[in-house]
């Protein structure tokens, strides 16, 4: 096949991480080209780059349906195709003749090795190949200490990366696009939804795509903003975003996130829960800035002196962690809620996370590995950062003397119960007062609430007092402090 005149040679849209219309800066870069457009997803089987865990391919299913309509009304079907990408890449090229390539960039190493090499050649052979920023208020590599380093905390972090944000104008969905018919793969054909058994039934709360993005957005600034800075650490209320898939995906883009706020608090909304909420976007860059300067977060402590500590190797107490049968409710109601939604509150991550790596002892890469399989916002950087500040072995790290108390971490964050209830049916009929540790109960108040301990829910598996000072020890004695 001759490729077509230069000036007619169409334009390849790669979507990524960026699935959306508005706010796409590659994709306007495209429309901007004035050629035809070829709108591409690449189901990558690129060595180096680490494979979607199962959840997050459920999403993406779903997103790339919300993006393919989408696009399908503007003019330009999107196209699908499974493979390296640059065998993909090469093939698609000699089909259509394109003469351009656009996309939005990532940061993980694996996808910026795969990137360079791609444009290097594709330059090469003349082709012009551009790169945008849309996953991130500001570069990695942008923000900066005095020394020229990169920051290692996150306060002074933000405070420096807050004042760089460039607001620019924000760029609207396009109209009408001149598309381009090349062959398509079937999503059908691709699996990504769970079959035999469909484990994913319980994930109706969500609505990936672009569309539901914006509306996630428009709820919380209507209900939950207000109230985000107190309401943020409880699991039983309705009082966070949940835009962390819509963010990874790229449905919606963090700059899109900071307009909308910074309107709602230009129109007398509160501050405080807006600063608080941006500042959680903010901890979003600083995990990103972390895993650009160190590649192998999610393999490596960040911190070296952790490379020594004895991890202990306890299928049973991972299995009970995973299962969400451990005895400790806070614990098991989300590790419940994870196996369910795909989903788990942030403060009961953090102390499912905690009671993995220091109760039971058991490697964060683990813990790690699992929540990649299983949450629907599987994100490299906040994942690898995250369990690295709750094990005490990352930047600006949770202190190793940290050890959460599921008991009063229930208590505290979940005085009345909702949540604990919610994922964990089998103990509602217990009072506030001994909820959070049933083994605790009087035998009446047992029966009572129709609780038989070890038969309808566990025994704890460990005495968590014991346990912190297990941990404790074995972290003093890396000098950790």
């Amino acid at each position: 096949m001759n490729p077509p005149d230069t000036l007619a040679a169409p334009v390849i849209a790669w979507f990524r991480q960026d699935l959306r219309l508005a706010d796409n800066p590659a994709l306007a870069a495209a429309v901007e080209s004035g050629r035809p457009i070829i709108p591409l997803y690449i189901l990558d089987e690129t060595p180096g780059i680490r494979p979607m865990g199962a959840a997050s391919l459920w999403w993406l299913d779903k997103s790339l349906r919300a993006l393919g309509e989408d696009l399908a009304r503007a003019g330009a079907p999107l196209i699908l195709r499974r493979g390296a990408a640059e065998t993909v890449l090469d093939n698609l090229i000699a089909e259509t003749g394109a003469g351009h390539m656009v996309w939005n960039r990532l940061y993980d190493a694996g996808s910026m090795a795969r990137d360079r090499a791609i444009k290097a050649r594709l330059s090469a052979r003349g082709l012009t190949v551009q790169s945008f920023n849309s996953a991130l208020l500001n570069e990695p590599w942008m923000v900066q200490t005095e020394a020229g380093d990169f920051y290692k905390v996150f306060t002074p972090y933000w405070r420096a990366a807050r004042d760089q944000v460039e607001d620019r104008p924000a760029l609207p969905p396009p109209s009408r696009l001149t598309g381009c018919n090349p062959r398509s793969e079937r999503l059908e054909d691709w699996g990504l939804h769970p079959r035999n058994p469909d484990w994913s039934v319980g994930f109706t709360a969500w609505t990936p795509g672009e569309a539901g993005a914006h509306a996630a957005l428009k709820r919380f600034l209507g209900k939950a903003l207000r109230g985000y800075a107190s309401g943020r650490d409880r699991p039983g209320l309705a009082s966070v975003s949940r835009l962390s898939p819509h963010l990874h995906f790229g449905e919606i883009g963090p700059l899109q996130i900071w307009r909308a706020v910074q309107a709602r608090v230009a129109a007398g909304d509160s501050l405080d829960g807006a600063a608080k909420f941006l500042s959680e976007i903010g901890w979003r860059e600083f995990n990103h800035h972390l895993l650009f300067h160190n590649p192998d977060l999610a393999r490596r402590n960040f911190r070296p002196e952790f490379d020594a500590i004895a991890w202990r190797d306890h299928p049973e107490d991972l299995d009970a962690w995973r299962q969400g049968r451990t005895g400790y409710p806070l614990v098991d109601a989300g590790m419940r809620e994870l196996r369910a939604t795909g989903y788990m509150h942030n403060r009961a991550r953090m102390v499912a996370a905690s009671f993995l790596v220091k109760d039971l002892m058991i490697d964060w890469r683990v813990g790690e590995a699992w929540f990649w399989d299983t949450l629907v916002d599987a994100d490299l950087a906040q994942n690898a950062a995250n369990w690295q500040w709750v094990a005490g072995s990352g930047a600006d790290a949770s202190p190793y003397f940290r050890v959460f108390n599921p008991i009063r971490q229930g208590e505290r964050f979940d005085p009345c119960g909702n949540y604990i209830r919610r994922w964990i049916p089998e103990l509602a009929g217990l009072s506030n007062a001994v909820l959070h540790a049933p083994w605790t109960a009087r035998p009446d108040q047992l029966s009572a609430a129709g609780v038989v301990l070890g038969q309808t829910y566990p025994r704890p598996i460990l005495d968590h007092a014991a346990a912190r000072d297990r941990a404790l020890a074995a972290y003093a004695a890396l000098g950790a402090a």
